[in-house]
């Protein structure tokens, strides 16, 4: 369905690659506070420069509004040098004469940044000139940006009309995990999501309600579901704007199939803060004065059974107020769970989105999972079951 770097010749001499990274990484006085992005590249470029290809890697920073010293990429050039072990260049703009020079003087092997695209309107505006100028700069358009992928942007999808193109080491990677998640998945599929609202999540839960064997709702939005359900969640975090949309999901899973997995208990708090007086009970048993911030051992246990039974899982949201000591051992407890039935080969694990992310790193499991996407707004808009522009750009 995609290309990939397998499909491209075994000798790439002479041949400028124009690879979509994904540089957007924190700074801090200079300096990257976080590497991964830069780590996930290295695979794509050490292929490519195997082959004896130059390598122009091209990547948005932040949000500028126009040219903005502050937001160049000079300094993540330097930064993935050193993830790299070898030189690689800065080339000042993206587009336009100068870059053209720079990028047909670098010779066979050598990596080079081009200048934030976003410092030309003609990004965001996926303006074909602006792709135009941007494809002058090579022979081969490399997508290995799969976090960007939900932009139709030039850069991320106009050069992939443009020139030959191909999905990079890390979105192949991702793209073969989420094929295996919801495309054409093992059966039963579970999914857990999580987060504090149904509304940011209503796309997501309404698509995977017509396709998982069980849907495992926890976070702030399960408290939502609870109240549509008629239950007293005393002073819980909860929508009650979105009550309806709650019931409707629900149906809409009932008419599918599905088993909608809502927490049994609860661990309650009267006040939100680390480590506060707590409480185990039924979620029938909530005071008027307190709040839901995890979800019970009970809950755990039959989440935990439900899973073992399952040969896929796609997770996205912590379970409850993770980052709050103690409202982070349902997610923790779970999570560890999904890791062991991976392990064993029983379970394949699809997680990603920010606070995941964070919440499997805070389980110690994010290498035993099948696969942790780093991309946030990419891995929603997928699990919402919307296209991604930058990955149908990609298809043969």
């Amino acid at each position: 369905m995609f290309r990939t770097l397998d499909d491209l010749p075994a000798d790439l001499s002479g041949q400028r690659v124009l690879v979509r990274g994904d540089l957007n990484v924190p700074m801090a006085d200079g300096q990257v506070g976080d590497a991964t992005r830069l780590r996930a590249l290295a695979p794509t470029i050490e292929a490519l420069a195997a082959r004896g290809a130059a390598i122009v890697l091209l990547s948005h920073f932040g949000r500028p509004k126009g040219r903005d010293a502050s937001q160049s990429l000079a300094p993540v050039a330097a930064a993935l040098g050193e993830v790299l072990g070898r030189p690689v260049g800065f080339i000042a703009d993206c587009a336009g004469p100068e870059a053209e020079a720079a990028a047909a003087a670098l010779p066979p092997m050598a990596v080079a940044v081009a200048e934030n695209t976003r410092f030309h309107a003609g990004e965001e505006a996926n303006d074909p000139a602006f792709a135009a100028a941007m494809a002058r700069l090579g022979h081969i358009f490399v997508n290995d940006a799969f976090s960007a992928a939900h932009r139709a942007h030039a850069s991320t999808e106009g050069l992939a009309h443009l020139l030959p193109a191909y999905a990079g080491r890390s979105m192949e990677a991702e793209l073969s995990a989420l094929e295996a998640a919801l495309g054409d998945p093992k059966r039963p599929v579970a999914a857990v999501v999580g987060g504090a609202k149904v509304s940011t999540k209503l796309a997501v839960l309404k698509n995977l309600a017509a396709k998982v064997d069980h849907l495992m709702i926890g976070g702030g939005m399960a408290n939502t579901f609870l109240a549509a359900k008629g239950i007293a969640i005393g002073r819980s975090l909860a929508e009650r704007d979105m009550l309806e949309e709650a019931r409707a999901v629900l149906a809409a899973a009932e008419a599918a199939g599905s088993t909608v997995h809502l927490p049994w208990d609860a661990v309650l708090a009267t006040e939100f803060r680390a480590d506060p007086p707590t409480r185990i009970a039924s979620v029938g048993d909530v005071g008027e004065d307190e709040m839901i911030l995890d979800i019970g051992p009970a809950s755990v246990e039959n989440l935990a059974d439900t899973l073992k039974v399952c040969a896929t899982l796609v997770w996205n949201g912590p379970l409850g107020a993770f980052e709050t000591p103690p409202f982070g051992a349902g997610t923790v407890a779970l999570a560890r769970t999904a890791a062991a039935l991976t392990d064993a080969g029983a379970l394949v694990s699809v997680a990603g989105g920010g606070d995941t992310v964070a919440a499997l790193a805070m389980a110690g499991v994010t290498d035993r999972f099948s696969f942790v996407s780093t991309a946030g707004g990419a891995f929603l808009e997928w699990m919402e079951g919307r296209p991604l522009p930058g990955v149908e750009a990609l298809r043969r």
